[in-house]
Formats: C-alpha cells, structure tokens, sequence
C-alpha cells in the first residue's frame, strides 16, 4: 500500500469523519487490526503507545521501531513520488554532499544518485549497516548525536522521522548543526488523533508548527499529497 494511497485513507478517516468517532477504540481496532495483520499481541501496545512511548527507556522505543511488522513495511519508502520529485527538483546546484538522517533502506538515497551523480551520499540510521544501499557510504548513529563533525554536509535529510521523536527540539538543531546549505525535512500533514497507526507523537497539520518547530528563516514549506516538503536555507 503505497504512500499516497495511505494518505488518501487518512484523508478520509481525520478531516470527514466525526471525531467523536473516528477516535473511538471500538471503531479503530478493526483498522488496527488489518494494518498490524492480526497480532492481537501487539495491537494493545500500538493502540496506546502515545501513553506509553515516554515511559520506555530508549533501548525499549528502539526496539519497538525494529519490532514492527505492519503493512507499511511491505512498501519500498514512506515517500510519495511528488514529494521525491520537489525535493530532486530544489536541491541546492552547488551542494557536493548530502547525508539523509534514519535513511531505512536507503530508497531516497539511491533516487538521488539515480538522478545526481555528482553529490557525494551518505546514510545514518540506528541499523549496523543497509545493504540495499548503492552508492552511499553509511554510518550508524542516533539523530539526536550525529556523528559528524559541524558543518560536514552540504544538504541534510531527513524523512518521515521527526513525526516518531520524543525529543524533538534537540534532534533539529543536530541536524542543523552538521548542515551547511539546506535542511530538508518531509513529514506528514496530520492532525492530532490518539488512535494513529503510525506511532506518531508528533503533528503538524498546519505549515506554521513545522516552521517555527524548525527555525530556519528563510524557509519553503510546501504541502504534496499529504505531506510537508520543508526546506531551510542556512548558507552558512
């Protein structure tokens, strides 16, 4: 089930349904129920895991990221080609390097250097190592101690990522602190529910929360087929 037809569902489901219903448990279990392929073990947790995220130490919310099995591991990327498009389309002409933050398999590196064969890629994830990875060296590190030096990259990445942090605030100013020229972060176009079957504790259903969470100023923030693009100029 790719990205954007997720995001139509979602569509549905938080702007036209009342929410005194849509976030109801009764209503949601059977959504839980399909998305988590029947695993009555884990539903409960998943159903509550915005009460319960803050109180695991961070071993046990790793772990519950690399323990998930749900249709959205059956896709290639949580990227929608308008959202890969626009980003292709406005990387800076004069970057020479570009690292993506909790690059997962490594699909949005291996589209850019399908289509730039200039920059010089690197991934970082919590993984030991991606071998579906191309043409990018990869380092394993935590968004929030980035093991690179200040200033290392050109362009800095990072998709469907922030939306899952307990800490926000100090995993963007990593980021902005190894970036040079361009932060580049894609996120959903989501309202707050509690029943989301997607481990979100983060929402920005207007572009002025992702901006001022951010705090770059000179800034595009653009909305593609359910989510935000969001790309700081920071000409360091």
């Amino acid at each position: 089930m790719n990205r954007s037809l997720t995001n139509a569902i979602r569509y549905v489901l938080d702007e036209l349904l009342p929410p005194v219903l849509r976030d109801a448990r009764w209503f949601m279990y059977p959504f839980f129920y399909i998305w988590y392929k029947g695993n009555k073990k884990v539903i409960r947790l998943y159903m509550d895991f915005k009460d319960r995220a803050f109180e695991m130490t961070e071993e046990e919310f790793i772990e519950v990221y690399r323990n998930i099995e749900s249709m959205a591991r059956d896709r290639p990327t949580d990227l929608n080609n308008a959202c890969i498009n626009y980003m292709l389309e406005n990387l800076d002409p004069t970057a020479k390097t570009l690292m993506d933050v909790g690059c997962g398999n490594g699909y949005w590196l291996n589209c850019v250097n399908d289509n730039n064969k200039t920059l010089k890629t690197t991934g970082c994830d919590l993984y030991d190592n991606v071998a579906t990875l191309k043409n990018s060296d990869y380092v394993k590190g935590s968004i929030y101690k980035l093991p690179f030096a200040d200033n290392a990259f050109d362009i800095v990445t990072c998709h469907h990522t922030i939306e899952h942090l307990r800490e926000v605030p100090s995993a963007i100013e990593e980021m902005k602190r190894v970036a040079r020229k361009q932060l580049i972060i894609v996120t959903p176009r989501q309202r707050y529910y509690y029943f989301t079957m997607d481990h979100h504790l983060n929402f920005y259903p207007i572009a002025v929360y992702l901006q001022q969470a951010i705090q770059i100023k000179d800034n595009i923030c653009k909305s593609l087929q359910g989510d935000w693009v969001y790309i700081g100029k920071l000409n360091k």
